[in-house]
């Protein structure tokens, strides 16, 4: 009887490790390719790191700010099979440097295409996440003709007062040693680099200028547009994405049901399917975007 018990207990472990496998296949959790290139360039007085993936036409992610390209780590190989990837650290994150200690998303913008422009790759699609989409809102209103589609994740047209409520609090006093930790993975320049970013955020709570986009100066952009919100977004109301669809003149909008800034994390394999679907342009066969 005894025996029968573990071996029972036994074959409920393997059954259990196998429905966890089942279910990591199912939401499409792929373990990360290799990256085909990495490397370090240097534009703008900076140098910016960036992996690249796969084959095909350029998709370029951006990821949020105080993260790096890792961020995008679980979508990666899904992505990969259809394109070719590309995925920078924005100015100041991970491995790539600022000497100005200084982040504006204007300026960001101009860094991923002085980095394409190296790459030569003249047009492309993209995906941010928040810092990443408001980055690639620059891009698609300095130059529309190189964005032909994107895809904007808890992204933002200005900073409303929920958003500085939280900037105003963020100090470097209040990061946790587990916050410390998790940075120092993440950000490979020393603690001073993350001494910069935790600053630049706080200091948005007084920036008016770098994101501060109308209806009529959106309605200039070309690019099919997928809006992604979270509809408990913490620092952006859906008023935003609200006015952005309706601003931006080839747009959808998806708000998903108690997301929060980020809400793709827990989304994973819907989200892939979806985006895919978008770029591929699948969704303008059926149904016309406004």
């Amino acid at each position: 009887m005894q025996g029968y018990r573990i071996a029972l207990r036994h074959a409920r472990r393997i059954i259990f490790a196998l429905s966890l496998l089942i279910f990591a296949a199912h939401l499409g959790l792929a373990q990360t390719p290799a990256p085909s290139e990495s490397r370090t360039l240097a534009v703008n007085g900076m140098e910016i790191y960036y992996e690249a993936y796969g084959e095909g036409r350029p998709l370029v992610l951006l990821h949020g700010f105080g993260g790096s390209g890792a961020a995008w780590k679980p979508f990666i190989a899904e992505f990969a099979k259809h394109y070719r990837v590309i995925v920078p650290d924005l100015r100041g994150h991970g491995r790539s440097t600022n000497p100005s200690n200084r982040f504006t998303h204007h300026q960001s913008a101009l860094d991923v295409y002085a980095l394409l422009h190296q790459l030569k790759i003249d047009r492309f699609q993209g995906m941010g996440i928040s810092t990443g989409g408001m980055t690639l809102i620059h891009m698609a209103t300095a130059q529309p003709s190189h964005v032909e589609a994107m895809v904007l994740i808890g992204a933002t047209i200005y900073f409303p007062e929920q958003a500085r409520v939280i900037m105003r609090k963020s100090t470097m006093e209040s990061l946790t040693a587990q916050e410390w930790e998790r940075l120092r993975q993440i950000h490979k320049h020393g603690d001073e680099q993350i001494r910069a970013l935790r600053n630049e955020f706080h200091n948005f709570k007084d920036s008016y200028d770098d994101m501060n986009f109308t209806p009529p100066f959106l309605s200039t952009i070309t690019a099919r547009t997928l809006i992604v919100h979270g509809d408990r977004d913490q620092f952006f109301p859906v008023e935003i994405p609200m006015e952005m669809y309706h601003s931006i003149p080839k747009s959808y909008l998806w708000l998903i049901p108690n997301g929060g800034h980020v809400p793709i994390v827990d989304r994973q394999a819907e989200f892939t399917q979806t985006a895919l679907q978008f770029l591929r342009g699948d969704w303008e066969k059926n149904n016309s975007p406004r």
